[in-house]
């Protein structure tokens, strides 16, 4: 069973895109793990590394809106995956980024606004990290000495395929 959550990579803008997650020109290499060098490389914000520790050590994203607008690459999703990050939190996702998520057995998290600002209460915090629990749909964000528990819902086929490792894990055990 995949663990979800660990140390927190805060992104914090809207609007970031499947070009920013992972640059169109490495479209062609030929296996996910190829990718695992290029994550968020063209991604621009104030301070952020994409070759750095916080980066390299992240398993949880979290963002604003709109997360992996763009184009429709599955590619986006496999260079977080391939890079041991398992969840990204926004307050909304471009739908097929969305699913292409759900379908590789990956949680894509949405929360509104107040409890996304609480979570980026803890960007500072050297120690931020998550633990989301998929099958209570819930998430705990800890960090600086405070801890904060948060609901979040998932339909029951997105849950189903989360826990099951994806789509391909989920159609092994229903077909």
């Amino acid at each position: 069973m995949k663990t979800f959550g660990g140390p927190a990579l805060f992104l914090d803008r809207s609007d970031i895109n499947t070009d920013e997650i992972i640059p169109a020109k490495y479209l062609t290499e030929i296996t996910k793990e190829d990718l695992k060098p290029y994550i968020l490389e063209d991604l621009k914000l104030p301070g952020f590394d994409p070759k750095g520790p916080k980066t390299q050590l992240a398993r949880v994203v979290v963002s604003r809106a709109n997360f992996g607008c763009g184009s429709s690459r599955e590619h986006a999703p496999w260079v977080f995956e391939v890079n041991g990050i398992t969840a990204v939190i926004a307050a909304s996702f471009a739908r097929i980024f969305r699913q292409n998520m759900f379908n590789c057995g990956m949680a894509a998290i949405e929360l509104p606004k107040a409890d996304l600002d609480l979570i980026f209460s803890h960007a500072g915090d050297d120690d931020a990290a998550m633990s989301i629990d998929i099958e209570a749909q819930s998430l705990t964000v800890s960090g600086g000495g405070k801890q904060k528990t948060i609901g979040f819902d998932l339909s029951p086929f997105d849950k189903a395929l989360v826990l099951a490792g994806g789509w391909v894990d989920y159609a092994d055990t229903k077909y």
